[in-house]
């Protein structure tokens, strides 16, 4: 009944940590570009750590299993990056805290002309932090939904690196 378990291949744990990122970027850029949902300036930081995932995910696919195990390690800090910056985001939407970013706050204005008024307003406007984005009528967030997404990466990864740790080959 028992079969004994195959250990998991720093080269499946790579191609693991490419999946999950371009299907996490796959989603945002769906998002942005056919549901034309504005992204914030925290839903910008929470696309970096999975581009830089994608990048330790490559270079673990390709590198010998001794050094490997040092780039699989990278991946599972750049999940948990990437579940706080998800904290940090769904925080600032619930309003626990204000946002670290200064382009999620309005600029203001006091006083002077409408054309100073004008000049003072960003070249590109941003969407506030604390204004979160529903999809499909989910009572969660995209923030709290990418979250959940990284938790899920991140434990599939957590117990492939413990399993590919524990074997000798």
């Amino acid at each position: 009944m028992n079969r004994p378990r195959r250990p998991v291949s720093t080269t499946a744990l790579g191609g693991f940590y490419v999946l999950g990122g371009v299907v996490a970027l796959g989603v945002v850029w769906f998002a942005e570009h056919w549901l034309k949902l504005a992204p914030c300036e925290l839903c910008l930081w929470e696309r970096r750590p999975w581009w830089v995932l994608i990048g330790i995910g490559v270079i673990t696919a390709l590198l010998p299993r001794r050094y490997a195990r040092y780039t699989v390690f990278a991946g599972i800090l750049c999940l948990m990056t990437s579940i706080g910056l998800a904290v940090l985001h769904a925080g600032v939407e619930h309003k626990f805290w204000p946002s670290p970013a200064p382009e999620c706050r309005a600029p203001s204005f006091h006083g002077g002309s409408f054309k100073d008024w004008m000049s003072a307003m960003p070249a590109r406007p941003n969407k506030p932090c604390d204004s979160p984005d529903y999809l499909f009528g989910l009572p969660v967030s995209m923030t709290e939904l990418g979250g959940l997404y990284a938790v899920a990466v991140f434990v599939i990864a957590l117990v492939g690196s413990v399993r590919m740790g524990r074997s000798r080959r």
